[in-house]
């Protein structure tokens, strides 16, 4: 084989490697999932490869109680560097599932996950991308799926379905983050 042969090989090999590494960072998760027109879809391996950051239990709601919250590799790190702050791009997962509960040796009413019933998802957009779609707004791209068809996003604007629930959280960037251990 040539020595230029060997150069152009060498060059396709790196430039495939190089590519591959970076459909994998932070930065191209925010546009792996969101398309042109800021339509955000949801993410579907986030269980088996994402960071978990923690659970909110509302024990009054058996249908709707155990929230579980994921986030993409990286954001933990980069959230911590940046003093308490999501980076842009950052992609936080809310599972909630129904429980169900029984008596065990560890206790009367121990409680379980079962079924799986929504998922909230946001993207952290510092940058306004999408200042036309009513689901972008407050730095966040804002999405709602239920387990009945979880490909279709059913919330029409992040002001009516989505922000009255995280008012409180508003100097925490929008997010209840004293439930997430991780990030402190």
């Amino acid at each position: 084989m040539n020595i230029n042969r060997l150069f152009v090989l060498s060059g396709i090999t790196l430039l495939i490697l190089v590519s591959f590494h970076s459909k994998t960072t932070l930065g191209d998760t925010f546009s792996s999932i969101v398309d042109d027109k800021g339509n955000i879809s949801r993410p579907t391996d986030f269980k088996e490869k994402w960071n978990y950051l923690g659970s909110w239990v509302h024990p009054d709601s058996s249908k709707d109680g155990i929230h579980n919250v994921y986030t993409q590799p990286g954001v933990v790190e980069k959230y911590k560097k940046n003093g308490g702050k999501f980076p842009d791009g950052a992609v936080l997962v809310k599972e909630v599932r129904s429980f169900s509960s029984a008596g065990m040796t560890t206790g009367k009413n121990v409680l379980s996950a079962d079924k799986e019933v929504l998922w909230f998802v946001m993207i952290k957009d510092d940058k306004g991308r999408f200042p036309d779609n009513p689901k972008w707004g407050d730095g966040w791209g804002w999405a709602l799926y239920y387990a009945d068809d979880p490909s279709k996003d059913v919330s029409t604007d992040y002001k009516k379905d989505c922000i009255g629930c995280h008012i409180p959280a508003k100097n925490s960037d929008w997010v209840y983050v004293n439930g997430y251990a991780v990030l402190k």
